[in-house]
């Protein structure tokens, strides 16, 4: 199932989704704990990319399996197998954080438009949500996405390494030499 694409290796294709989908989720998460402008505009948005995200690198990795099995294994494709592998627990937690913030802001939502209704002389601050808790958001917002964005990054960087390391090593025969005398 996660082996080609109209004859094509499947990897290459879920990879550069992923590797935009990752790193844009990650971004979308901390913009919206840390911005409420931001927050109110985007409201479900980083939690779907999130969640894209989550889909999309098991996809990835069973995908890679696949071609590792078709090319055979070397060191360089080793480390990067083995830093994908390190993916996923990032990306659930990028979800958790996403679902927090969202619920976070929700409950803030339905506060604001609650607060019309409170009876006179009634304390509102009951109901709000302590500053705590949006600086703790805001500090776990950004752990995740840094922790996402980096490992997202290092895979990618060993993906290309292996792919194009011993590609551009090698000289290029020589008649594709711009400096050979016809």
């Amino acid at each position: 199932m996660f082996d080609t694409f109209f004859g094509l290796p499947l990897h290459p294709f879920v990879v550069h989704a992923t590797e935009v989908t990752v790193p844009l989720a990650a971004l979308l998460v901390v913009l919206a704990a840390a911005w409420p402008r931001f927050r109110r505009w985007a409201s479900f948005l980083p939690l779907g990319a999130s969640l894209v995200a989550l889909v999309l690198v098991p996809i990835s990795t069973q995908s890679g399996e696949r071609l590792e099995s078709r090319v055979g294994e070397n060191a360089l494709i080793e480390v990067h197998s083995q830093l994908a592998d390190g993916l996923l627990p990032w990306v659930a937690g990028l979800v958790v954080v996403a679902a927090a913030v969202l619920a976070w802001d929700l409950r803030q939502r339905r506060f604001a438009r609650g607060v019309g209704s409170v009876p006179a002389g009634t304390s509102t601050s009951a109901s709000r949500s302590p500053r705590w808790i949006a600086i703790a958001l805001i500090a776990v917002a950004v752990v995740a996405s840094a922790g996402t964005a980096v490992q997202a990054i290092r895979i990618g960087h060993s993906g290309a390494t292996a792919v194009w390391t011993e590609d551009m090593g090698s000289p290029a025969p020589s008649g594709d030499s711009d400096t050979d005398a016809d």
